[in-house]
């Protein structure tokens, strides 16, 4: 089994920063992605930013500039940064992984349980 616990959500004003962290833990043999997605009261749930194996990071065009997706290879941990906040960008924050795990070397995708933003002053 995987897991996948986040941290960082909360309450801030408008362009104000919060840092989200997510870390993977079990029966882990290789990450091969890690992305946060989030979804808005009444709206469908949509992909943030995106980091690979490889080493390459994406960002949606409404956060591009104002979020920093890093990750920390040794920890399983990625970190989402985002800075200058709007309060569109209220939602809850998933955690994604797709895991090669040790059990049988299979891909499985992994979600976090979310953790709240909320923008507003």
């Amino acid at each position: 089994q995987v897991q996948l616990v986040e941290s960082g959500g909360g309450l801030v004003q408008p362009e104000g920063s919060l840092r989200l962290s997510c870390a993977a833990s079990g029966n882990i043999f290789k990450i091969t992605t890690m992305a946060w997605y989030r979804q808005a009261p009444g709206k469908e749930r949509e992909l943030v930013a995106t980091t690979r194996s490889s080493g390459s990071t994406s960002y949606a065009d409404s956060v591009r500039g104002r979020f920093t997706l890093s990750r920390d290879n040794a920890k399983n941990t990625v970190y989402l940064q985002m800075n200058s906040l709007k309060p569109e960008d209220t939602a809850v924050y998933y955690c994604y992984a797709a895991v090669v795990t040790t059990a049988n070397y299979r891909s499985l995708e992994v979600w976090g349980q979310g953790t709240l933003v909320t923008v507003s002053s």
